[in-house]
């Protein structure tokens, strides 16, 4: 699938993944609904939901059996990329990509920090904006971005065969 089409797809889902509200309650439904998905499919991956803010807090984590404290790294510099950027780490990755740049060329931010790979989305909400983020780390990166998509749209009724990324 050519890049541009991915990010005009990404670009859809982060215009229409919009949550009415989001609080405490919503992070848990949100990544129990992660959690079902991965045990459901044998999935060795971590779940982060976290709301943004100085400093950031934690909503829901988990580390499925199989994952290493690398996965809880992948989860933390992706996270970065969505604070700062407020786009999908994929999103900025793809773009990345495109221009042929590396994320530390382009923004002059250590990739020790930051991680513009697929599996981090920002969690929107309507009339306010983006208030936090859901992170999977442990699959491919298309895959953890798949993933987190799939269970957002549970999560708001929306039908995500129409919102995914197409296979590669």
């Amino acid at each position: 699938m050519p890049i541009t089409d991915d990010l005009a797809a990404i670009a859809r889902q982060e215009a229409e993944l919009i949550f009415p509200s989001f609080d405490a309650e919503s992070a848990w439904r949100l990544g129990l609904s992660l959690r079902e998905l991965a045990v459901a499919r044998n999935y060795s991956i971590v779940i982060d939901i976290r709301r943004f803010g100085q400093p950031h807090q934690p909503l829901f984590y988990t580390a499925m059996s199989g994952t290493t404290p690398d996965n809880a790294r992948w989860v933390q510099r992706k996270n970065n990329v969505v604070a700062r950027f407020h786009r999908s780490s994929y999103a900025v990755g793809l773009a990345l990509q495109q221009t042929g740049l590396t994320f530390n060329a382009r923004y002059s931010l250590p990739e020790a920090d930051y991680a513009a790979h697929g599996g981090c989305f920002p969690i929107k909400v309507a009339g306010t904006g983006i208030v936090g983020s859901v992170t999977v780390s442990g699959l491919t990166q298309r895959e953890d971005h798949n993933l987190v998509v799939e269970a957002i749209c549970g999560q708001l009724g929306r039908d995500y065969d129409t919102l995914r990324l197409a296979a590669e």
